[in-house]
C-alpha cells in the first residue's frame, strides 16, 4: 500500500512548524532549558498538526524562492509573537531585580536556566514562583491558545504589520514597567524609607556608622517582607497572561 500525502499539506505543516519552533525559542516558559532541545521540535510539530488542515489553502507554491520567503516570514512572525509574550513575563524578572537592587542582593548574580541569562537572587526566585503559578493555574493553556489563534488571524500567506508591532511593543514596555513596580512597590517603599532613616541617623549620630549597620538591616527587611510581593504575584500574573494573549491576538489581527 502506498501512502500519498498532498504537497500542499506538507508545506502547510512545515511552515506551521517553523512558526511554532520560532515561537518556542523566545516565549517563556518554554524557551528555557527546562524543556530539552530535543523535545522542542516535537512540541512544535504537536502544535502545528491540529491547525494544518485549515492552512492547506494558504500554502505557497512548491518552488524554492517561494518556500524561502515563506519560511523567513514564519520565523519573523513566530519570534515577534514570542517576544511580545516574553515582554510581559519580563515584569516578574524586573520586580525581582528591583528588590535585589534596593535590598542589597544585586551583587549575587548567577545563571538562571529559566531565562537563559544571569539574574540575581530574587529575580530567579520570582521567576520560579511565576512559572509554578503559571502551570498550576493552567495559564500556559491560555498562552498556547493565544498562539494557536494566530494561525487563524494571521494566516501563512498573511503579512505582519510593522506599525502594529511597533505600537504593541511600545505599549508592552509600559505595561511591563508598571507591572514590575506594582509587584515590587510595597517592598521598595519600605527599603527606600529605611535608606532615608539611615541617612538621617548618620547625620544625627555619625559615630554609629549607620550605613555599615544598614546593609544587614536591609537584607533582613528584604527577606522578612518578601512575602508582600509574592502575595500580589498571582493577580499580577493573571493580568500579565491576559495582556500577553491580547497582544498576540492583536498583533495577528484578531
Amino acid at each position: 500500500m502506498t501512502w500519498q500525502v498532498p504537497t500542499a499539506s506538507l508545506l502547510a505543516l512545515l511552515l506551521a512548524t517553523v512558526r511554532a519552533s520560532a515561537w518556542l525559542v523566545v516565549c517563556p516558559p518554554f524557551q528555557g532549558r527546562v524543556i530539552p532541545a530535543q523535545v522542542k521540535p516535537l512540541l512544535a510539530l504537536a502544535l502545528a498538526l491540529p491547525v494544518t488542515p485549515d492552512l492547506v489553502d494558504q500554502a505557497p507554491a512548491a518552488t524554492a524562492p517561494a518556500l524561502l520567503v515563506s519560511t523567513a516570514e514564519q520565523v519573523v512572525v513566530g519570534v515577534a509573537l514570542g517576544f511580545l509574550t516574553a515582554l510581559f513575563f519580563a515584569a516578574i524578572q524586573l520586580a525581582g531585580d528591583l528588590i535585589d537592587l534596593f535590598g542589597g542582593f544585586s551583587v549575587a548574580f548567577a545563571f538562571d536556566p529559566m531565562s537563559n541569562a544571569s539574574s540575581s537572587v530574587f529575580g530567579r526566585f520570582y521567576n520560579l514562583v511565576a512559572v509554578t503559578l503559571l502551570f498550576a493555574s493552567d495559564g500556559h493553556q491560555m498562552v498556547l491558545r493565544g498562539f494557536l489563534q494566530s494561525y487563524r488571524t494571521l494566516p501563512l500567506d498573511g503579512t505582519l504589520s510593522l506599525a502594529n508591532l511597533s505600537r504593541l511593543l511600545t505599549e508592552g514596555m509600559g505595561d511591563m514597567f508598571m507591572a514590575g513596580l506594582q509587584i515590587a512597590g510595597p517592598l521598595i517603599a519600605v527599603l527606600f524609607i529605611t535608606d532615608i532613616a539611615l541617612g538621617l541617623l548618620n547625620r544625627v549620630a555619625p559615630a554609629l556608622n549607620a550605613f555599615a549597620l544598614g546593609f544587614p538591616l536591609k537584607i533582613f527587611l528584604t527577606v522578612a517582607l518578601a512575602g508582600t510581593a509574592i502575595a500580589v504575584l498571582p493577580n499580577a500574573l493573571d493580568n500579565l497572561i491576559r495582556k500577553a494573549v491580547q497582544a498576540v491576538v492583536g498583533l495577528s489581527g484578531g
